[in-house]
Order: C-alpha cells, then structure tokens, then sequence
C-alpha cells in the first residue's frame, strides 16, 4: 500500500475535459453542416419556384415582366435573385439563381433552376 501523494491524481478529471472538448467540437461541425444543409436546400426551393413564376409571367398566365415576378418570389422566401435569363425562341424559358444567407460563418447557399418548355431533343 501507498503512503504519500499520488502522482497520477487528477489525471482522470484531465481526460474527461478533453474528451469533453473534443465531443463539443465534433458537436459544432455537425451543427455547421446541418446549418449549411438548411440554407442550400432553402436557396434551391427559392430557385424553383422563382423561375416556375417567371416562366408563367413569360407564357402570360401572370402579370409584370418574367424577371421581376421571379424576384418577388424569391424574396417572399427570404432568397435574392442573383441572375435571371429569358430564354428559348419563344421566350418562354425562364433561368434564375438565388443566394440565401445563413449564419455568418458559412457563405451564402446558391440554388439554380430552369422552367419552362422542354428543350427540343436531338
């Protein structure tokens, strides 16, 4: 049996606050990409439904101008309209890309969408 000061005493407390931080920082990462998951899928709904309203604004079925009406949409789901083109001989395709902001730590998400008719096949 040992009389006197263990050298090893504390060496437990030690390891678990290491572990501790390693288990929050673990934690973090997966919050920031769930964050980042969040955003992206926000920014291409917010893409979708942007360019199907500016393709029905095209086709005439909505009044105002393609690009405006899919800006409108877009910022009804808190998205920026960061590009908008009217394509096709007819006019009738709209093509937009939208930014949603997240937290200050990730860059904005971006999303993308076609509507319109489809492309004539080869």
């Amino acid at each position: 049996m040992r009389v006197g000061p263990d050298k090893e005493s504390g060496a437990g407390t030690a390891l678990m606050a290491g572990v501790a931080m390693a288990a929050l920082l673990l934690l973090s990462v997966v919050v920031l990409f769930a964050q980042a998951s969040v955003a992206a899928s926000r920014a291409a709904t917010a893409a979708d439904l942007s360019a199907l309203a500016g393709a029905d604004a095209a086709r005439g079925l909505r009044d105002g101008s393609p690009c405006a009406v899919a800006a409108e949409v877009a910022s009804l789901h808190e998205a920026r309209l960061t590009e908008c083109l009217i394509e096709g001989e007819s006019g009738h395709i709209v093509r937009v890309s939208t930014e949603v902001d997240s937290i200050p730590a990730l860059p904005p998400a971006s999303g993308r969408a076609r509507a319109g008719p489809p492309s004539p096949g080869p």
